[in-house]
């Protein structure tokens, strides 16, 4: 099997409108299409990450609560690239949405910060380009060799 790349990143939300004016007006995302499911009581919105769909946002009836701290097996977080990661952070306070303090990752030299979407979903800005001495190291397997 070959896989191409990531389609879409599906987020429940608990409160519709709060998270849509977030991805949309806060971190920037562009609707490319929204439909109200009446057989499921549920709003299904689509997306764009710089003209790429890739989230839908999808209400529901009283979904339980995610648990992120402690942080529970599954999905850990959604991360986005940005080029200015000070700036960004600085447009997030504007908006009194909390961050935290902005790290470098010592692998790669690129600095990253968390903060929390409407529902406590952790999501990680990330620089595009390295400012420190970091270097990113892969390990694979060599499958000429056996273990």
């Amino acid at each position: 099997m070959k896989l191409n790349r990531i389609h879409h990143i599906a987020i429940i939300c608990s409160d519709y409108e709060k998270s849509k004016d977030f991805y949309i007006r806060i971190l920037g995302l562009e609707p490319v299409g929204e439909v109200y499911r009446e057989s499921r009581k549920s709003y299904k919105l689509d997306l764009a990450v710089n003209g790429l769909y890739q989230i839908e946002l999808f209400s529901f009836e009283d979904p339980p609560e995610r648990v992120s701290y402690p942080e529970a097996a599954g999905l850990r977080h959604l991360a986005f690239e940005v080029d200015d990661i000070e700036e960004a952070v600085e447009h997030l306070s504007r908006e009194e949405v909390p961050t935290e303090e902005i790290r470098e990752d010592p692998f790669t030299g690129k600095r990253y910060t968390f903060f929390p979407d409407p529902d406590g979903l952790p999501i990680e800005l990330y620089e595009s380009k390295a400012r420190g001495k970091g270097s990113l190291m892969v390990h694979r397997k060599d499958s000429t060799t056996s273990s």
